[in-house]
């Protein structure tokens, strides 16, 4: 079993950065892939960045290729999420989710099995 913990989410003026955090209890946790996932109000759950059990692999949703950066320390049980260059269209409720996903479908929620409660980003223009 793993539990994720969300930090880091908070207000910032457009063109400002954030770095968000993803804390994990469970040994098992760095051998799973690890996404970001946002969700805005009125909108579907979209996906945001992944990242591969070793850090070797990364990928992200066009809309913030080239200004976030996703990351994770497995000794300290954590993924980050380096958000720079932030626009309004940023704003949504950020979740982890960790589980053993296919590469090819890392961008799809429904594969992932353990989820954060989530943590509020508000850009404002």
């Amino acid at each position: 079993q793993v539990q994720l913990v969300e930090s880091g989410g908070g207000l910032v003026q457009t063109g400002g950065s954030l770095r968000l955090a993803c804390a994990a209890s469970g040994r098992t946790f760095s051998s799973y892939t690890v996404g970001w996932f946002r969700q805005a109000p009125g909108k579907e759950r979209e996906f945001v960045a992944t990242i591969s059990w070793s850090g070797g692999s990364t990928y992200y949703a066009d809309s913030v290729k080239g200004r976030f950066t996703i990351s994770r320390d497995n000794a300290k049980n954590t993924v980050y999420l380096e958000m720079n260059s932030l626009k309004p269209e940023d704003t949504a409720v950020y979740y982890c989710a960790a589980g053993r996903v296919p590469t090819i479908i890392r961008h799809l929620d429904q594969n992932y099995s353990y989820w954060g409660q989530g943590t509020q980003v508000t850009v404002s223009s």
